[in-house]
Formats: structure tokens, C-alpha cells, sequence
């Protein structure tokens, strides 16, 4: 019952992650590149250099954010339930 309710959850969280990552990097890029946005890959204009320094901290960013928000939110779900949501209903310990 708690991976019914857990996934739909997660899928929403995650698509909020996203939006947020995003934000953060236009900021990140903002302030390290003195440009309001980042190199497209198809940018004729720009160097491979600055494209893959641009979506190597995307990168980063996302997978950040996304690790954040994933195990916030099984924490949650284990504050709410006491049940790990990987764990197939197994009551979970203290780590966090």
C-alpha cells in the first residue's frame, strides 16, 4: 500500500526537483558566467569548452537536488509510516 501512494508522490516531487535544479542552475550560471543563460549544445558561437563546463554543473546540479528531494522524501514517508519505502513494508530503523 505505501509504494501505491509512495510513487505517485515521488513522480510529483521529482517533476518539482526538476523545476528547481533548473532554477538554481540558471542562477549558478548567472553568477559564474556574468550571462543570463547558458550555452545551448548547438550553439555555433560557443566553445566546447564552455558547453560541457555548462552541462557538467547542470549535472551536478540535478543530480544533487534530485538526491536531496528522493531522500527527503523516503525519510518522510518513513516519519509518516515507519516503513522505508524500498524496504517491501519493513519497519525501518533510526538512520537517516
Amino acid at each position: 500500500m505505501i509504494k501505491l501512494v509512495y510513487k505517485p508522490v515521488s513522480l510529483l516531487v521529482s517533476v518539482l526537483g526538476g523545476i528547481l535544479a533548473g532554477a538554481i542552475f540558471k542562477r549558478v550560471w548567472k553568477l559564474a558566467a556574468r550571462e543570463d543563460d547558458a550555452p545551448k549544445a548547438t550553439d555555433a558561437q560557443r566553445g566546447w569548452r564552455e558547453i560541457l563546463l555548462a552541462a557538467a554543473i547542470q549535472g551536478a546540479i540535478f543530480a544533487l537536488v534530485k538526491a536531496v528531494i528522493d531522500r527527503g522524501a523516503a525519510a518522510g514517508t518513513r516519519r509518516l509510516t515507519g516503513v522505508w519505502p524500498g524496504d517491501e513494508g519493513e519497519p525501518s530503523g533510526e538512520r537517516a
